[in-house]
């Protein structure tokens, strides 16, 4: 039984429509313990909850990321299940979901940034994933982001060979979003927060999640339709209409 990681437990702050999830384990690379992945799966299932928070941001304290869960940890438990599911709860999530990648990014968690559904970085960024050299054979979940965000191709590559990739890489291959400087990495995923915030969010959560499923191969047609009569028959595409023709700003309420 290894000792419980320095630092604290993850945090949950809900403002309005936006949620942040934090990290708060900077003494080692906000490396993930069994409690941890618990926890977070504890406050995906508040917000999912939560019908007027629409975005969730997933961010953390100090130069990393996170480096994925607790080495020392491997094949203790159920910790690699644990781990996949918490990346599939996160993927599959009600809101739309905003890694903050502040840093180095390793392992496991290198998914769960992929399991969001917007990445940035920063300059410094870094990203591998070890697992060939460890002996541990990626979960499923992963294997099936991977390919499906990345392609199957740059996939192996980073799977295969443990290749190290910088911030300018991480974007060129379609890992982040857009790189910025550290000091406006809050501005702007806060910029882009605030923006699907102002959206409907019948048509924003409906879209999100088709989109997901698509994806992944789970496109449920059934349940698109009666997504979409909801959305037709909204107040909210009413006054969407009628915002977009008075040239002012919607004033959207999920109804």
């Amino acid at each position: 039984m290894s000792e419980m990681a320095p630092g604290q437990a993850p945090e949950l702050v809900v403002n309005g429509r936006e949620a942040v999830i934090t990290l708060r384990r900077p003494q080692v690379a906000n490396r993930l313990e069994f409690s941890d992945l618990e926890t977070i799966r504890g406050y995906l299932r508040e917000v999912n909850a939560m019908e007027h928070v629409l975005v969730l941001h997933l961010r953390a304290e100090g130069r990393h990321f996170c480096s994925g869960f607790n080495i020392h940890s491997v094949g203790a438990g159920n910790i690699g299940e644990a781990f996949e599911a918490l990346a599939g709860e996160l993927e599959t999530a009600r809101p739309v979901t905003i890694a903050a990648v502040n840093g180095g990014v390793y392992g496991g968690a290198t998914d769960l940034a992929l399991a969001c559904d917007f990445r940035y970085g920063v300059t410094h960024s870094q990203m591998f994933v070890p697992a060939a050299k460890l002996g541990l054979l990626f979960y499923q979940g992963g294997l099936h982001r991977y390919v499906s965000r990345l392609g199957v191709n740059m996939a192996k590559r980073l799977l295969l060979t443990g290749a190290s990739f910088d911030a300018g890489q991480m974007r060129d291959c379609g890992f982040l979003d857009e790189v910025v400087e550290p000091a406006r990495l809050e501005e702007v995923t806060g910029a882009l927060g605030a923006q699907l915030g102002g959206m409907a969010p019948l048509a924003l959560l409906g879209m999100k999640k088709h989109l997901t499923r698509i994806a992944a191969g789970r496109f449920d047609a059934v349940d698109y339709a009666q997504d979409l009569a909801r959305a037709d028959a909204s107040d909210d595409l009413r006054e969407g209409a009628l915002a977009w023709q008075e040239k002012r700003a919607p004033a959207f309420k999920g109804r």
